[in-house]
């Protein structure tokens, strides 16, 4: 047996690739904005990209992205723990510390990284984690690199992850994993009732807010600030790479956590740092966040204008508040056909298809930014309108 049979055996994406159904590696041509130039179309409406604030293309964010990569470099040539730390990401950790409310903070230089490095440091052999099935599957890779034993309990059922906590006992070392926006399904974790429950058996919170800081709470501090919640979250995890307009993660907690993974965390210890153009862009679109909140209230309008405008349509959308709108589909060829239409008709869309969701809850995935206008929404559903009728998605 050949090691590489595998990969010859692999036919399903040239399959795809020569039905017409791809939908992956579209090639931007463009920065990631509203509108964009993708594999030769122009004017294509971006309704797929985690771009919440719109930051990836504001002047201010470009230009601290230049003047660091001026000052250090285009690069660190080394891990934090030895010749890569800037004093440029001491300043990012004691701004995202200061803003998050919290005692400390550790950048990562990728948000998957964050999540590999953070989980194996805190969660070892025997200790247990409690993982919701809906989870990022970075947070699934971090457990696995822990060797701590894993339960998944189904999505949001406080039930199971309360059998779950009382079989382990109050006892045991545990720690409750959860996203609080789900990426796919664009749902609140159901906070309030994990704290309480961590409380009850004695575990630690691990929130993965990736795609709710900058988007929700009074001042976009994420998911614990909008139940009112951040001094019972242990950990809180987020990334660069979607409000903050930049690649990279990062950690806050208390000085005690953050020191103790900053020192046996491989995935950082092994890892160079996040590069001088990152850092500097996320710093400045964190000054961004704080003092431009009427970002992220315009995105939460446009969510509802656009989530209840496909719900009056007729399709079948999940409920929420945040900007990712995920549309039921429930057929993977169909989802596939609906996004190359959409696509051809100027708009980009992403599809979600098993293993990422069952076969039967396919879905086209849309997210919007804040620097699109009501009449963006509006085109946007009137494309959705036309594909929808002529694929029987909807009424005719």
């Amino acid at each position: 047996m050949d090691l590489f049979d595998k990969c010859y055996q692999f036919t399903d994406a040239k399959e795809a690739i020569a039905a017409g159904l791809y939908p992956y590696f579209h090639q931007l041509q463009t920065g990631q904005d509203t509108e964009v130039t993708m594999s030769n179309q122009e004017n294509v409406l971006m309704i797929g990209s985690n771009n919440y604030l719109g930051l990836t293309s504001d002047p201010r964010v470009k230009q601290a992205a230049i003047a660091a990569t001026e000052k250090y470099g285009s690069g660190c040539s080394g891990s934090r723990f030895l010749n890569g730390t800037l004093d440029l990401h001491v300043t990012l950790e004691k701004e995202l510390a200061r803003f998050m409310r919290k005692e400390s903070a550790l950048l990562f230089s990728a948000g998957f990284l964050a999540n590999l490095g953070i989980i194996s440091a805190i969660a070892s052999r025997g200790d247990y984690i409690l993982c919701d099935r809906a989870n990022h599957a970075s947070i699934y890779d971090g457990c696995r690199l822990s060797f701590a034993k894993m339960y998944k309990y189904e999505h949001n059922d406080m039930n199971e992850l309360e059998k779950l906590l009382k079989k382990l006992g109050p006892d045991s070392a545990k720690l409750i994993i959860t996203d609080g926006v789900f990426s796919m399904e664009g749902d609140l974790a159901n906070l309030p009732e994990i704290v309480r429950l961590a409380r009850k058996y004695n575990a630690r919170i691990l929130l993965d807010d990736a795609h709710g800081i900058g988007v929700l709470g009074k001042n976009g501090r994420g998911t614990a600030e909008d139940f009112g919640l951040e001094d019972e979250v242990d950990m809180i995890i987020g990334t660069f790479s979607k409000s903050f307009a930049s690649l990279g993660g990062f950690l806050v907690a208390s000085e005690p956590v953050c020191h103790y993974v900053q020192h046996v965390s491989r995935p950082l210890i092994f890892t160079a740092s996040m590069t001088p153009a990152s850092t500097g862009a996320a710093l400045k679109a964190l000054e961004i966040i704080e003092s431009e909140p009427e970002r992220r209230h315009h995105l939460l309008r446009i969510a509802e204008q656009f989530r209840t405008g496909l719900k009056n349509l007729g399709f079948t959308v999940s409920p929420g508040i945040t900007p990712i709108i995920p549309v039921l589909v429930g057929d993977m060829n169909k989802t596939f056909y609906a996004c190359k239409v959409l696509f051809e008709r100027g708009v980009y869309v992403t599809p979600v298809v098993t293993p990422a969701v069952p076969p039967d809850a396919t879905m086209i995935r849309t997210s919007l930014t804040a620097t699109h206008t009501e009449e963006q929404i509006e085109r946007a559903l009137q494309i959705f309108a036309q594909v929808g009728r002529e694929l029987e998605l909807i009424p005719a």
